[in-house]
C-alpha cells in the first residue's frame, strides 16, 4: 500500500518532469537560431524592441548544448529561471518521497511581485543603452 501511496505521490512531479525533458529535447533538437523557427514575439515585432522573454528559446537550445556562456547572453532571465525551476522540481520530488503534498512552488504575493517586477526591470534596462549587452 506505501508503494502505491508513494507511486501516486510521485505522479505529478513525473509528468512536470517529462513535460520540462520533452521541452528541453525538442529545444535540442529544433534549433530555434533561424529566423521564424518558433514563430515571432508580438512586442517584439510591434515595437522593435526584445521583451523579456526574446532570446529564452535560444537560450534554452544553447544549455542543452552545455553552451552556458551562448544561454547567458541569450537571456540571463531564461537561464536563471530554468535553473530555479531544476531546483524546485527536485525539492518537490523530495518533498513527496518524505510524504509531504503540496504544488512545485508556491509564491506569496510579496514574492510573486517582486519576480514580476524583475522581468519588467530586466526588459526595461535591455532596452536602453547601458543595458545593450542583456539583449539578445
Amino acid at each position: 500500500m506505501a508503494s502505491v501511496t508513494r507511486r501516486a505521490s510521485l505522479r505529478d512531479p513525473a509528468i512536470a518532469g517529462a513535460v520540462g525533458l520533452g521541452a528541453f529535447t525538442l529545444l535540442h533538437f529544433h534549433d530555434p537560431h533561424g529566423s521564424g523557427s518558433y514563430g515571432f514575439c508580438p512586442f517584439l515585432e510591434l515595437t522593435g524592441r526584445p521583451c523579456p522573454g526574446c532570446g529564452g528559446l535560444r537560450a534554452i537550445n544553447n544549455l542543452t548544448r552545455g553552451d552556458f556562456v551562448g544561454a547567458v547572453s541569450s537571456n540571463v532571465m531564461a537561464v536563471a529561471l530554468v535553473g530555479v525551476l531544476a531546483v524546485a522540481w527536485v525539492l518537490w520530488v523530495v518533498r513527496r518521497l518524505r510524504g509531504r503534498d503540496g504544488p512545485m512552488i508556491v509564491l506569496s504575493t510579496r514574492i510573486g511581485i517582486v519576480v514580476l517586477a524583475a522581468f519588467v526591470v530586466f526588459g526595461v534596462v535591455r532596452n536602453l543603452p547601458f543595458g545593450s549587452w542583456l539583449m539578445p
